[in-house]
């Protein structure tokens, strides 16, 4: 089997960053049994720890993102190894990518019309409101006049969101016509969808599912704050939920979900709505592993490895067993830098001694330059992982390091 592995992820070895370390392609794709070809740019050329000798090709690029690049790799590595069996591509923004090279090349797996599904905003929609379950109203932004004629018929406030975006990146809320209309004026409306707000509580369940569409694990998490907030300066957390008839509920409605997606063989994140009646609302699925610390606290508590599961199935191997589960919580935290500009660290102190179930803590160095901007996973002014059996006690942390992060920067 030829596996081409496309990775735009680096790893850290100083002992304080934790990004990417599960995705341990030289562990949990068999090497020595396949052909195993990898397409970096350059931070992910840092990711790729397998013995020189055990890689049939590597092909580097400016930007594994870009369309024309990453097939014009794909093809060199087919000339100079052989036909490709399988494409693996992990990042969120890479999925559609990897899909329209397939089909170019003649690659079997996942097609643009299959990725639609997890990938496209409206898509999904479309498929679960045909499906009866509850979504948003909602509608492609075609023209301006049909926008404002939604708007007109929803109601304010609205949410204008990229069609294939991720982590509220291009995300905007509007409030009032005058405000639609300035939205309107700056972003090109083919790539935007109009969707209805929706109040209540937002949650996130991470999984894996099977052959047949059945979520053979699922850990549901409510947000502390949302991931629109944080693109405008709030911190981001959430909580992993202990036994009760909500997480039921959501655990259910998740099922559903995936079933009318017709999800099969790979993770998801899902983000659901619960309306204050008490009504889970869809609100959008990738189907990827989930961000920011997800992963790693699902690993902590549960040994469960959703990138492991992954790359052993699209490796040629059957949906791995998940181990005996114990349920218990944690949580994660990301304190954000500034988005508008530059800054200096002048002071960070750490947050251990007050609150103790922290376990991991990743904090700038005085004297850093935080560049401005950036993912969940960049280097914030603050990230944490907590651990505790009790939900309650870690938001208590959550919101204890909120209230008392002692932050001191200085603009460039």
């Amino acid at each position: 089997m030829h596996i081409v592995i496309v990775n735009r992820w680096p790893r850290f070895f100083d002992g304080t960053r934790w990004d990417n370390e599960l995705t341990r392609y030289e562990e949990f794709i068999d090497h020595d049994a396949n052909q195993v070809s990898y397409v970096v740019d350059g931070p992910g050329a840092e990711g790729v720890l397998a013995d020189p000798a055990k890689i049939a090709c590597q092909v580097r690029v400016g930007d594994v993102n870009d369309v024309a690049a990453l097939g014009a790799a794909v093809l060199e590595i087919t000339e100079r190894v052989g036909p490709v069996d399988e494409l693996i591509a992990l990042s969120e923004f890479t999925l559609e990518i990897a899909a329209k090279v397939r089909e170019d090349l003649g690659i079997p797996g996942p097609t643009r019309a299959e990725v639609a599904v997890y990938r496209d905003k409206v898509r999904m929609k479309q498929v679960l409101d045909e499906a009866g379950i509850r979504v948003p109203r909602f509608d492609s932004c075609v023209r301006a006049e049909q926008v404002r004629a939604f708007a007109a018929s929803c109601g304010y406030p609205l949410i204008l969101k990229p069609v294939a975006a991720a982590a509220s990146i291009g995300v905007r809320r509007v409030d009032n016509a005058a405000e639609l209309d300035a939205a309107l004026a700056t972003i090109d409306l083919g790539d935007y969808e109009i969707e209805e707000f929706i109040a209540g509580e937002i949650y996130h369940v991470d999984g894996f599912v099977d052959d047949d569409s059945r979520i053979t694990f699922q850990a549901t998490s409510r947000y502390i704050n949302d991931c629109l907030s944080f693109t405008h300066g709030a911190p981001l957390g959430s909580v992993l939920m202990s036994p009760s008839p909500r997480r039921t509920l959501i655990e259910d409605f998740s099922q559903q979900v995936v079933t009318a997606l017709g999800l099969r063989r790979l993770p998801f994140h899902l983000e659901v709505f619960i309306t204050p009646a008490g009504d889970p609302v869809f609100l959008e699925i990738g189907g990827r592993v989930g961000g920011a610390e997800v992963p790693h606290l699902i690993y902590r508590v549960f040994g469960v490895n959703l990138y492991e599961m992954f790359l052993r199935v699209l490796s040629g191997g059957q949906v791995p067993p998940v181990p005996d589960l114990i349920d218990s919580s944690g949580g994660w935290l990301i304190m954000p830098k500034s988005a508008a500009q530059a800054e200096r660290v002048l002071r960070v102190s750490s947050m251990r001694d007050q609150v103790p179930i922290v376990w991991r803590e990743l904090l700038p160095e005085p004297g850093h330059v935080l560049a401005p901007g950036g993912a969940y996973d960049a280097l914030h002014r603050g990230r944490f992982i907590l651990l505790h059996e009790d939900e309650h006690v870690v938001e208590a942390g959550i919101r204890k390091i909120i209230e008392n992060f002692d932050f001191e920067a200085e603009p460039l």
